[in-house]
């Protein structure tokens, strides 16, 4: 009888967990899925996760590597400016996601305390601090996903017509010379790229880099990338997209590949090259289940939330680029609508940094 019973417990189980792998495959399929957007009850919500942990000090992972007993510093010592979020690179695309909120959204709730904490943060004296870091033991940190996050932010900053932006950019420009010329540095050295789907995957790095050397015109570093770019990635083929995602990444290595190609490459040459590195993508019948989150307070595994976003945002590239690639636009929305409602304050394993990453989606997907 007690085998009986276990067998009968263990058949609804795997009922139900065939029903809910079936519901998160019907969402991947091109059907007309509405992403959901941001408007400002959505964007007041977001905003909150970074305005709750950017002046949250710990927990945190420093990543600091230390030369002597005088090196055993706070993480507000080490980074006056980007010293919550858990760590610098979370700190960093914090502030961008609120400096993104204020200029979308000029009626948010809280945007007279955000504005506040902002140009607190990011006064002239923190970030000489900040820029001093770079030196010494530390010269390669956050290379270069938090190097990317940090033109993001100064990109944002450059593109907002607001006297308090234009202040908050001028006390920015030494740490965004600083990472830019670490590029200019680093780039030339790399020999080959970084597959990998988390911090330190080349692509990433060479994208968000790109859109910011294009939006301030700052041709050394524009040219350096596309070059770079095609000298790792230009001979490319059938990349392995059924082996994503690995268990931990919050990006796509094939799709963060030719995102960067999107950007560097001609209008036919891209065609041409994505049809040979991501053949699959051209049938209207493409489906990409999105990753699957087990454990939402596993700082690991909610990885896998941020795979869903930064996959968006690769597809929507390519889908409002090419007339071809329409069909791409579904299977976006249909990963931005697993993950979205996932996002919650009660979570930091999550939430101290996933806002952004919804946010860059959801700009993404409003481009048209």
């Amino acid at each position: 009888m007690k085998k009986y019973l276990l067998l009968i417990s263990l058949i609804a189980l795997w009922g139900c967990s065939q029903n809910e792998v079936s519901e998160v495959k019907n969402e991947s399929k091109n059907e007309t899925i509405e992403v959901k957007s941001l408007d400002i009850t959505q964007a007041n919500r977001l905003a909150e996760l970074p305005l709750k942990c950017m002046s949250t000090e710990y927990p945190n992972r420093t990543g600091h590597v230390m030369g002597g007993a005088g090196d055993v510093k706070t993480p507000s010592d080490l980074h006056p400016a980007f010293y919550g979020c858990f760590d610098w690179h979370s700190a960093v695309h914090g502030h961008w996601s609120l400096v993104y909120l204020l200029k979308e959204f000029p009626d948010l709730a809280k945007k007279d305390i955000i504005l506040e904490k902002l140009m607190a943060n990011l006064s002239a004296e923190n970030i000489e601090k900040e820029v001093e870091y770079f030196s010494g033991q530390n010269k390669s940190f956050e290379r270069t996903y938090g190097w990317a996050w940090l033109l993001k932010l100064a990109q944002e900053l450059h593109t907002w017509d607001n006297p308090k932006a234009r202040e908050m950019e001028a006390n920015l420009r030494p740490l965004t010379n600083k990472v830019v010329q670490m590029y200019l540095d680093f780039l030339p050295k790399l020999r080959y790229p970084v597959r990998v789907g988390t911090h330190t995957n080349t692509a990433f790095g060479l994208s968000f880099a790109y859109d910011y050397a294009q939006e301030i015109g700052h041709d050394s570093l524009k040219m350096l990338i596309e070059k770079r770019a095609k000298d790792f990635y230009f001979n490319d083929i059938n990349g392995p997209l059924e082996w994503e995602p690995s268990g931990y990444d919050f990006l796509s290595p094939c799709l963060e590949e030719a995102d960067i190609m999107n950007k560097v490459l001609s209008h036919d040459e891209y065609f041409k090259w994505l049809q040979k590195f991501l053949p699959q993508l051209h049938s209207p019948d493409f489906k990409l289940e999105p990753g699957i989150v087990s454990d939402r307070e596993d700082g690991h595994l909610v990885h896998l939330d941020g795979v869903n976003f930064s996959r968006a945002w690769c597809l929507y590239g390519i889908a409002y680029s090419y007339p071809e690639y329409a069909h791409l636009k579904a299977v976006a929305d249909a990963h931005i609508n697993y993950s979205l409602d996932g996002i919650t304050d009660g979570n930091y394993e999550g939430g101290h940094w996933l806002a952004s990453f919804a946010l860059y989606s959801l700009k993404s997907s409003n481009v048209n």
